[in-house]
This record gives structure tokens, sequence and C-alpha cells, in this order.
């Protein structure tokens, strides 16, 4: 410990008597003490000793307090900025961060002090990683520019920082940025491939990020969790499941909680059951099931594959207090879609959360499938009156088909009347379904016109129009369709279903026979024919 000849302290053996204690510092109780005996000692301009303090704040979150530290200092230098700037970033105050930066480039020009004041390379990680936070690319393109007149282009942390933050802005021009800074960087990382990846992924372009996945020297388990991420966000479900069956093969890699999160999802749409249970004992194993966001996709799995038992035994089995606003509606959702309506209001009725737009989706379907209008229509003034939550097209559409369900064809069509959006072809479509039950031609006729409409080149709109102008007798009508089928040349959708064997889901589309085994299926297929008595080959076609 340094001090003068007759035994007292310098001003530098004053901050190093300080160093320890704040290192054994607990709490803010014991900070403030500390503080107290720093300004008893006459160091509240040690730059030293308030980044020490700061960045203990920073620590246990308390911003304001290492605000006022910064605040009181009237020299700060580069040190003492980097920490502020740091703290802010970490507290995601970005507007903040960049207000520090642009107040270290003032002192840099104003400054009496002797020690120079230049954001260095401890300074630019944190002030571009703001600019993504709150995705301001202006800022981030003149940050770039500083980087470059002090000749720090080439530091590998800034250039991924750069990078991530052009990709959080997003866009095609800001992909375009990110794509050349990626192209001029001389060390790339397993981090520099990922920001791009989930750039071009973020964008929908997922045959680029492909293409630079498949490119990437070293793979880490967020590469391969953003393809499958990307995959199943774009629909392409089987291309999910596949990259999470190769990510699994790959040896020292193992699957985590984020990996099954976007991996269930895909098993949820092509009912690949047997992945979904392999990933919940997997979970289970490895003990993810303390996870929310694992359970809530394995809640949706479960449900969307028809096993609706499953999911309420893993809701059961939640902690009361990790279940959020998405578990609660991703079971009540899942058993209105199953027709186990009564069940659902009751689940609504035990929520401890509060219920967002998901919930109420849930709820207004299970009143349309136990038919209870009273209810329903209860419900949906809640959603405005008790929830502050605004109907979307989703919540009218099952109102709509609450009504239509139980023969109130009309008021459907005054809820259609009112509604602040215009009608989709789902909503239609459900107005059409009832009417033709109800005999209702005169709805079903403006419905059907309502359809092809919105859809003018799906066939089956125009084969439920000609149904209806029959069922009314209106034959002349009929004719005038059908001829504008033929004029529009329109052909069926083929049907196609999907198969799950041995964890592999298989889709098949009638007319397709590119199947490498479609001759194996074709001779079973036979075979089971001469079993039923038709030795016709003509029936196996029939039969796909």
């Amino acid at each position: 410990m340094a001090t003068t000849e007759a035994g007292i302290l310098t001003r530098k053996g004053l901050e190093d008597m300080f160093v320890p204690i704040l290192r054994n510092c607990k709490n803010m109780a014991t900070m403030k003490k500390i503080h107290s005996q720093v300004v008893k000692f006459s160091l509240t301009q040690s730059n030293f000793l308030v980044v020490k303090m700061i960045d203990f704040c920073n620590k246990i979150g308390d911003i304001e307090y290492a605000r006022l530290l910064f605040k009181q200092v009237e020299e700060p230098n580069t040190f003492l900025f980097n920490s502020m700037i740091r703290a802010y970033t970490y507290k995601k105050m970005y507007v903040s961060c960049i207000h520090a930066y642009t107040q270290m480039l003032m002192r840099r020009q104003t400054t009496k002090s002797e020690e120079s004041i230049f954001p260095d390379a401890y300074t630019y990680p944190f002030v571009i990683r703001s600019c993504g936070g709150f995705t301001h690319a202006h800022t981030g393109k003149q940050l770039h520019g500083h980087v470059f007149e002090l000749g720090l282009e080439s530091n590998h942390v800034i250039q991924n920082s750069l990078l991530d933050m052009y990709v959080k802005c997003g866009g095609e021009y800001n992909i375009n940025d990110a794509q050349k800074l990626f192209d001029e960087m001389t060390v790339r990382d397993v981090i520099s491939w990922n920001s791009l990846i989930s750039g071009y992924i973020k964008l929908g372009k997922v045959k680029r990020a492909k293409a630079l996945f498949e490119e990437m020297p070293e793979k880490s388990i967020v590469s391969w969790t953003a393809m499958i991420s990307g995959y199943t966000k774009t629909g392409r479900y089987g291309d999910a499941l596949d990259v999470f069956r190769r990510m699994q093969m790959v040896g020292g890699l193992e699957p985590d909680w984020v990996s099954l999160v976007a991996v269930l999802p895909s098993c949820a749409y092509l009912g690949a059951l047997e992945v979904g249970e392999w990933i919940h004992f997997y979970a289970a194993k490895k003990g993810f099931l303390k996870n929310t966001c694992v359970c809530n996709a394995l809640m949706e799995m479960y449900a969307k594959c028809g096993n609706v038992d499953r999911a309420l035994e893993v809701f059961d089995r939640m902690k009361s207090s990790s279940r959020d606003v998405i578990s609660w509606s991703t079971m009540i959702v899942g058993l209105a879609n199953h027709g186990r309506a009564h069940e659902a209001i009751e689940l609504f009725k035990q929520m401890d959360v509060t219920p967002n737009e998901i919930t109420f989706v849930g709820l207004l379907s299970a009143c349309g499938h136990a038919g209870l209008v009273d209810e329903g229509l209860g419900y949906f003034d809640s959603m405005r009156d008790d929830h502050n939550i605004t109907p979307e097209i989703e919540h009218y559409g099952c109102l709509v088909d609450l009504l239509a369900r139980t023969g109130n064809q009309k008021r459907a069509l005054e809820i259609i009347n009112r509604m602040p959006m215009k009608a989709d072809s789902a909503i239609w479509g459900s107005v059409l379904s009832s009417c033709r039950s109800a005999r209702d031609v005169e709805t079903a006729v403006v419905a059907a016109e309502h359809l092809v409409e919105l859809e003018p080149d799906d066939s089956g709109n125009y084969v439920l129009l000609a149904n209806v102008y029959a069922d009314m007798g209106k034959w002349d009508c009929v004719s005038t369709t059908r001829r504008l089928m033929r004029r529009k040349t329109m052909k069926k959708t083929p049907g196609c279903s999907l198969i799950e064997v041995n964890g592999l889901v298989q889709e098949f589309v009638s007319g397709d026979d590119s199947k490498p085994f479609v001759k194996d299926i074709y001779h079973v297929l036979h075979q089971l024919l001469i079993l039923h008595g038709d030795d016709n080959d003509d029936g196996v076609y029939a039969f796909l």
C-alpha cells in the first residue's frame, strides 16, 4: 500500500484500500456505506473507484445508483464511460447508451484534462449492440464509420457486433450490408456464421441460409436450431424434422431446450407423434420439463396430434407458478378443438393469469362447439369491456361460426356487416356450411358468392356455389357457374395424406408416382384387392 514518508496514505493507496472492500460487497446497503467512506476520503472524483462501484451496481441491477455515481464525476475517462455504456446496454437502456457515447465524443473535443478520451475496442461492441437493440440502422452505420476512422475495423469482436446489428435491424438493404461485412472478414467464427444465417432466416430466405449452413466449417447447436426454426417458420416442416435428425447424428452435440421448442411445432403440423413422444422422453431425461416453453410446445404438439389427454397430463404436472398465459391458452384451445367445450370453459374459470387474444379464440371456439350462444356473446363482450382486448378477425370468425352453427344465420350476417374488417373466406365458409345444413338457401348464395369473389381460383368454391344454385332449382345459374369453371381451366387440388412410420413422416399426393417404394405399395394393395375378390389393377389406382 502506497504511503508518504510521514505514513499518510496517498490517493493511490486510498484507492487500493477500497478495492478488496468493494470486491467483498454483497448488497446495495453495504455499497452505500462504502460510498459514504469514499465521500469522506474525498475520492468521489476517482475514475478508478467509480468504475468499480458502477460495475457492482450493474451486477445487481441498480442502474439508477450507477447513473448517480457517473454524474458526480466531473472529468470521466474512457474506462468510466465504457463502464456506464456497458451498464446501460445490459439493462437494455439503448437510447441512454447512445447518449452516453455521444457525451463521450463531446467530452473528447472539449476536455481540459491531459488524459485523452477515445472510444476504444471495449466501447463499440456495446454501443453497436444498443443500435441493434432498438433497430436503428442509420446510427449503426454512423458507428461503423467511426470504427473505420479509429482504425478498429479489423477487430473481430467489433466486426461480429456490427454483423449482429445489421441482422437485427432487418430488411433487404441491411442484410446486404451484413453479407458485405461478412465477405470482408478475414476471421469468421461460429458467431459470425450464425448471425448471417439468422439474418437470412429472419427475411424468409431459407434457401440462402441453408447454403451458408452447409458451407460452415463448424456448426454449433445454435446453427442447427436456427435452421430448424427457419424451416418451421416458413412451413417447411418436413425439412425441419430432417435437420433435427441430422443434428442428432453429430457426435458430441445434444439438442438443448431451444432446439426442442423449435422442432415441436413441425411435429404438431405433420402429426409426427412418435418423434414428439421421443422429444418428451428426452426432455424429461434432461430436466427440460421445468422449462415453461418446452411444456407449452409439448402441449400444443399433443393437442394437434390428437392426444389431448397427454397434453392435459403435461399441463397438470407443471407447477402452478410455471404456467403462463400461453400454457392456459394452449390447453383451452386444445380442449375446444377436440370438442371438449365444457372442460375448456371450466379451465378458463380456473385461470390465475390475465387472458390474452388466443385465450378468447379458444373460449369462443368452445362455445361454438357446445352451442352456448349467450355464454359466447358474453365472453366476446367481456374481452373488450373487462380485459381491454380489441377483437381481431379470428374472434369475429368464432362468433359468426357460433351463431351460424346454432341456426342464427341472419344474426351472423349482422355481425359480419358490423365488423371493422372485411370478412375472410373462413368466415364465409362457416356461414355457407351452416346454411346448407339449415336449408337457408338465400343466405347460402350470399356466402358462396363472397367465397368465389375472395378466392376466384379455388375450384371448391365454384362447386359449392353450383350446389347451392342446384338446391334452389336455378339450373341456369348452375350451368353458368360450371361454364365459368371450364373457362378458367380449373383443376381440383390433388388430395394428400401423411403417415408416420418409425419416426419418419411420408407424404402421399394423389397421382404422384415418384416415391421410390411405390411399386411395393401397388403390390400390397393388389394383394388386398385379391383378398376382397377384385383382381383388377385399375382398382389399385382407384384406391390411391
